[in-house]
């Protein structure tokens, strides 16, 4: 994939050159309804995010930065499973981009852009239940409740992720 070019975002196959802006952008208020927590050291972050263009790169996975049109690091954008019937979809933004219709437009052009090559029925996406702005972005979408799974991570995050298929309304 080279890049989707939406109304206000570019979105482009992430290198490390975004890494300082991914490690300092997913904090612990991020973090806190993911499974995943911040990273330990920007060291750790680099390690964990080669192996994700390593998968990329494989095939395996999109992995994603999300630029603005001015080209700031926005977040990340991250599609599991590329074989699988059901891919899974995750997103995340800096704070001073949440709220403003951003995670939409890029699940959005990325769903679609998918849909172009191998159209798939639908794609996972999971929030957690007390998380509002991620419940109302799956309303945006085509969608059905699947299982509602509640755990506690190995660093002690209580989560409650609700599992959504997701689609392009038609």
């Amino acid at each position: 994939m080279k890049e989707i070019q939406t109304e206000r975002l570019l979105i482009v196959p992430f290198d490390l050159n975004y890494l300082n802006d991914y490690y300092l952008g997913f904090d612990a208020e991020i973090t806190q309804y993911q499974y995943p927590d911040p990273f330990e050291s920007k060291e750790a972050a680099g390690k964990l995010l080669q192996e994700f263009i390593d998968e990329m790169n494989q095939g395996e996975m999109l992995f994603l930065a999300i630029l603005d049109k001015k080209g700031e690091f926005a977040g990340g954008l991250e599609v599991h499973g590329l074989a699988e019937e059901y891919p899974e979809l995750g997103v995340w933004l800096k704070k001073d981009f949440q709220g403003k219709g951003y995670a939409y437009e890029a699940l959005y052009h990325i769903i679609q852009h998918l849909n172009q090559t191998d159209q798939k029925k639908w794609y996972i996406y999971e929030a957690d239940i007390r998380n509002k702005s991620s419940i109302g972005l799956v309303a945006k979408f085509a969608y059905q409740k699947e299982g509602l799974d509640e755990f506690t991570t190995e660093s002690g995050k209580e989560l409650k992720l609700q599992r959504y298929l997701i689609n392009i309304k038609e």
